[in-house]
């Protein structure tokens, strides 16, 4: 199912009211698809996509996967929490460069009540080009880790997609 600016999301779901769905965002099945190019920003003196930018990368189709899900970052501070990242990893298989079209796939891997672990592949027109995962813990306005509600957990069930 794609969501396109101007089209409406579901009933309730926080962007219900507003036509801020970028339209660089696809949501199939469990996953949440993320499409842009490469910007000449983003790119070493080799002319390939800097390494460190695929995190920022995978940032973006974070937060498109939380909008997705109902949890957009702003609602998920407001009910107290913060996500830092504990541990992240990127495999590189071959590089990105300058105006590549670039999609980042996203999904949960691995959902507890104290730990999600999102799983990210960036393709480019069908080539994987990197594959990674983030590990987050939930943390509380204080820097303390705290469990997820039951409503979040809620929430965020529907994105999960076992690894393989």
């Amino acid at each position: 199912m794609s969501i396109r600016q101007g089209d409406a999301p579901q009933p309730g779901h926080p962007l219900e009211h507003t036509d801020a769905w970028p339209e660089r965002v696809s949501i199939e099945g469990r996953r949440v698809r993320t499409c842009f190019r490469v910007r000449y920003a983003e790119t070493d003196q080799m002319g390939m996509a800097y390494y460190a930018g695929y995190l920022v990368w995978f940032e973006v189709l974070r937060g498109d996967l939380m909008r997705a899900a109902g949890t957009p970052y702003p609602w998920f501070e407001e009910q107290g929490y913060l996500l830092p990242i504990v541990e992240a990893h990127v495999r590189y298989m071959a590089p990105a460069r300058y105006d590549d079209p670039i999609e980042v796939v996203g999904w949960i891997e691995e959902l507890r009540s104290r730990k999600v672990r999102f799983a990210y592949r960036v393709e480019r027109l069908g080539e994987t080009l990197a594959d990674g995962w983030t590990i987050h813990i939930p943390v509380g306005q204080d820097g303390r880790a705290r469990g997820f509600s039951q409503e979040l957990l809620g929430r965020l069930e529907h994105w999960i997609l076992a690894p393989g």
